[in-house]
């Protein structure tokens, strides 16, 4: 009787880091600088055809073909809205979908918005992508890949890994994944061009720290325990005392400031004792305050903030010495909210209901 042997799964170069290559290809036997220059090829000049690569052997490329693969992205769908925002939205292997956005900023410079998880574990009330629960994390690939897919459509100047999912929630996936964003040979991003935002998950936040640099930004969108315990599920296992000592703690480069992302949402965390309050918590700690209106959807019941209300808090931050920029909604005209096109994507595979 034949058993047939089993062939190992091909390995994809994008799943790997600069180290890990180069270790792989000298337990093959090859030189160290092979793993240079693939990364040339890959991510310098997105190349994903080994036979493509001019200048490894003819053997060489042989053997690469039977032992790794380069995942390669288009997007399903893509949206343009009408102030240049594009959303990507693409298919996993699995099937399941993430969203990307490309956001256009001053002076010609883009930044893109990227995803880490299908779907989400935090529950943050406010959020669409929330209501989807955790299906899975992303690989690496995954979501180097999304970087990858719309640097095709022209020059990516900054990433924010502030799309579907908690960047800490995937912890070793997401480090794994900026260290490939910061290889000097391939996509040549330094840590003051990524910018992971968290919920707040504090031993999460203490480790990244210790394992690689990246512009940190927290979701903080409430002052006082009783609001963000209802706004976000997190709170109540890191409260803001605990969350506000860990920010104390995170060692910053000079001239650098941890971000904190406040969405003003109408009524509920856009008085100006809600700004007084806010300015009691970043004592201590260089801050910056992104200022985010509330970007409604059909999904929930929270309303955006009146153009009065933001002026009034941004203008309280600013009195006060606190960095307080005011972040214009991008993409009103698209579903660019995190979870949005993928939620209309799923709205309309799903088979009609008849109702008595």
């Amino acid at each position: 009787m034949f058993r047939c042997a089993k062939v190992a799964p091909l390995i994809d170069i994008k799943n790997l880091t600069f180290d890990e290559l180069t270790e792989l290809l000298t337990g093959l036997g090859k030189e160290k600088f092979r793993a240079r220059q693939i990364i040339k090829w890959v991510y310098a000049r997105d190349v994903v055809d080994f036979d493509s690569m001019t200048d490894l052997s003819k053997p060489l490329r042989q053997e690469l073909k039977g032992r790794f693969v380069v995942s390669d992205w288009s997007p399903e769908v893509t949206e343009t809205s009408q102030d240049g925002t594009r959303k990507y939205l693409f298919r996993l292997d699995d099937q399941e979908t993430v969203e990307a956005v490309r956001i256009p900023m001053d002076g010609g410079r883009d930044t893109l918005c990227i995803s880490t998880q299908v779907g989400c574990a935090m529950q943050c009330q406010f959020c669409l992508t929330g209501t989807f629960g955790l299906t899975r994390h992303l690989t690496a690939a995954e979501i180097v890949n999304q970087v990858c897919a719309a640097r095709k459509e022209g020059p990516v100047h900054n990433i924010v890994l502030m799309g579907m999912g908690e960047p800490l929630h995937n912890l070793d996936n997401v480090v794994r994944a900026l260290k490939i964003l910061y290889l000097d040979d391939g996509c040549g991003y330094g840590a003051r061009r990524v910018t992971l935002s968290t919920c707040g998950l504090v031993p999460q936040m203490r480790e990244l720290a210790q394992r690689i640099k990246v512009g940190l930004a927290v979701s903080l969108n409430a002052t006082t325990d009783a609001l963000r315990d209802q706004l976000m599920p997190i709170n109540k296992t890191y409260p803001l005392t605990t969350l506000m000592e860990a920010c104390r703690d995170i060692p910053l480069e000079p001239r650098q400031r941890i971000t904190f992302e406040y969405i003003l949402i109408g009524g509920v965390n856009d008085t100006r004792l809600d700004a007084k309050r806010l300015v009691k918590l970043l004592h201590g700690i260089r801050a910056k305050v992104n200022l985010i209106p509330y970007n409604e959807h059909s999904g929930s019941e929270f309303k955006a903030p009146t153009a009065e209300a933001v002026e009034e808090f941004q203008r309280y931050l600013l009195d006060r010495q606190i960095v307080a920029i005011r972040r214009a909604s991008k993409g009103q005209d698209i579903s660019a909210a995190c979870g949005q096109l993928k939620a209309a994507l799923d709205e309309d595979s799903q088979p009609a209901c008849d109702h008595d």
